[in-house]
């Protein structure tokens, strides 16, 4: 593969339009960068090898998709908390029940609302990037929130609400899928995993454990969006992320 103007520039303005004027490019030197700003063309990098992929039985495979397939199903009738009355879809979760990595986040905002889907906005194309940053396509992952309706006009979760989501859903996600680690993002879904009122800021940068699962925390997307000097730092999370799967091959 080799590196051209075109296609650096199509990489930048697809930053550009998630909003991020920061960018870290750690294996390029400002030479090669003045190279390519000149057209010319950079020798391709030797490329990291792929995270090694569980090998699942196919009727392991099956068992989890159905017992998700089931919890969904269930969800769907949830009154547990006043959320049912203001939401216009349950939004479960979706992605590989074999995965890697099962990445939580907080709830579901207004797109998520109305297609059904988690982390489908601006924030979810951000999370799309830095999971391909690392090694793992989002048809790769699985990926879910600790709440499974979207709070009116995208408020905090409150307790009485996480508590029953986390209770009767979150965990059996997890536990179904039963993935190498799982990845927190933003405050709400680490402290709900951990059990802790600790900060990302003070979480990150070390791995935790979930109900014997390695855990990583991060930044939420959207916090990204609005703070893009911490994306080097979110980047960072992600790399810690790779190792972690890497060293359970």
């Amino acid at each position: 593969m080799t590196v051209d103007r075109d296609t650096l520039a199509r990489y930048f303005r697809q930053l550009a339009d998630l909003g991020i004027t920061d960018i870290y490019l750690d294996d390029l030197t400002a030479r090669d960068a003045l190279a390519v700003a000149r057209g010319q063309r950079l020798a391709a990098p030797v490329a990291p090898s792929a995270p090694a992929v569980r090998t699942v039985p196919a009727s392991t495979v099956s068992a989890a998709d159905d017992r998700l397939r089931a919890l969904a199903e269930t969800s769907v009738g949830c009154s547990r908390c006043a959320l049912h009355t203001t939401r216009t879809n349950i939004v479960f979760g979706e992605g590989n029940p074999a995965a890697d990595v099962v990445v939580v986040g907080e709830a579901p905002g207004q797109e998520e609302d109305r297609t059904g889907r988690p982390f489908v906005g601006r924030a979810g194309k951000l999370l799309d990037l830095l999971l391909l940053s690392c090694g793992f396509p989002r048809h790769d992952v699985y990926i879910c929130n600790v709440l499974k309706c979207r709070p009116p006009n995208n408020r905090d979760p409150q307790p009485d609400e996480v508590t029953p989501c986390t209770t009767n859903f979150l965990h059996g996600q997890i536990d179904t899928i039963s993935p190498r680690v799982v990845l927190a993002v933003g405050k709400f879904a680490a402290q709900s995993l951990l059990e802790t009122q600790q900060s990302v800021s003070n979480l990150r940068g070390r791995v935790h454990t979930y109900r014997g699962k390695p855990l990583v925390v991060t930044f939420h997307p959207a916090f990204l969006l609005r703070s893009p000097h911490m994306m080097r730092a979110a980047w960072q999370d992600l790399q810690m992320l790779r190792g972690v799967v890497d060293e359970q091959r």
